[in-house]
Parts: structure tokens; C-alpha cells; sequence
């Protein structure tokens, strides 16, 4: 026996199918990303499994954040800002080993704002990072791990900034000052 096709169930028909294609379409996430950047310049920059990030380890991050984006656009910065402090010829290799940034999702605040990262001081950037520098003959000048973290990132705010990545993007700026100072 065939049932006649009310308006509801052509609803869930067309719901299901929405989904079905959805899920087929959807964006890659952290996972499926490269782990660093092309070859290009005296900088190299790597990063770990982004899903082992402590920003991604407890399911707070949002659905943007998991795409993954947001590292490579943080080993871009410090492929540009790297490249200016280093002496010609000189070589970096830089791994993000984990990352944890600034703010973080209070989920039991409210109904409605599950997607939204509040930052409060008691949520500082934090990154954990090895890195071997070398001179034009290979001869290692500097390498180790370093563990990066701005406690007071809040008191260092400038005017209006909408960059997301804004604390992170000066606490790399920070460490590259005090490593390679110029």
C-alpha cells in the first residue's frame, strides 16, 4: 500500500535531503588541512595535529574554529614577521606544537551564543612551539622548545582591532622580539 504524500511528509522528504547534501558539501575541518606552509622564503612553519590543539581537545571550539584556518592565517603572520628580524641567509623552522588562544566559549552562559569566544583574563593566549635557527652554512645558532603565554594580554589592547587572531598574532610577535632581537 502506498501512502499519499502529505505536505509534512514532503517536508522531511526535503529536509533529509538537504542534510544528505549538506554533509556531502560540507567544509573540510582541521584534520583534512595541511600541517604547514608551502616552501617559500628563509621561514618554515609547521604545525601538529590541529585537533590535538588544547583550543580543539575539549570540543569548546566553534564550527569556524575547527576548520582550521585560523593556524595556517597564525603561520603566515609569523613567516612575515620572522623573515624581517633574521640575517640574510639565515634559516627558521618553526613547529607549532600546541596552541591555545585567547578566550574561550562559556556555552552555559546563555541559549543562543554557543559560537561566541569570551575574552576574559583568565583565558590568555598560550602556544608551545619548537624552532631550530640556522646561519647560510647550516651552523645552528639557536633552537629549543618554547612555551608562550600573555597574561596580561588585556592591558596591552590598542584602540579597535577586529582581528580575531589579534593576542596570538602579538604574543608570536612578542617571543619573535625576545629571540631575535635585531
Amino acid at each position: 500500500m502506498v501512502r499519499p504524500t502529505t505536505p509534512a511528509r514532503l517536508t522531511l522528504l526535503v529536509l533529509h535531503a538537504c542534510l544528505a547534501s549538506a554533509c556531502a558539501h560540507a567544509p573540510a575541518v582541521a584534520t583534512d588541512a595541511p600541517y604547514s606552509l608551502p616552501a617559500n622564503g628563509p621561514v618554515d612553519v609547521r604545525w601538529r595535529e590541529p585537533s590535538q590543539f588544547e583550543e580543539m581537545r575539549y570540543g569548546q571550539a566553534s564550527f569556524e574554529d575547527r576548520r582550521g584556518e585560523w593556524v595556517e592565517e597564525l603561520a603566515q603572520h609569523l613567516r612575515e614577521r620572522a623573515a624581517s628580524r633574521l640575517a640574510p641567509g639565515d634559516h627558521l623552522l618553526v613547529e607549532f606544537i600546541d596552541i591555545d588562544r585567547a578566550g574561550d566559549f562559556e556555552r552555559w552562559r546563555a541559549v543562543g551564543v554557543q559560537d561566541t569566544r569570551v575574552v576574559r583574563d583568565i583565558y590568555p593566549p598560550r602556544m608551545r612551539l619548537n624552532f631550530v635557527h640556522t646561519d647560510a652554512n647550516g651552523t645552528v645558532l639557536a633552537q629549543g622548545e618554547r612555551r608562550l603565554t600573555d597574561a596580561g594580554f588585556l592591558s596591552g589592547a590598542r584602540g579597535i582591532d577586529s582581528d580575531r587572531l589579534r593576542f596570538e598574532k602579538r604574543l608570536l610577535d612578542q617571543w619573535l622580539v625576545r629571540e631575535f632581537p635585531r
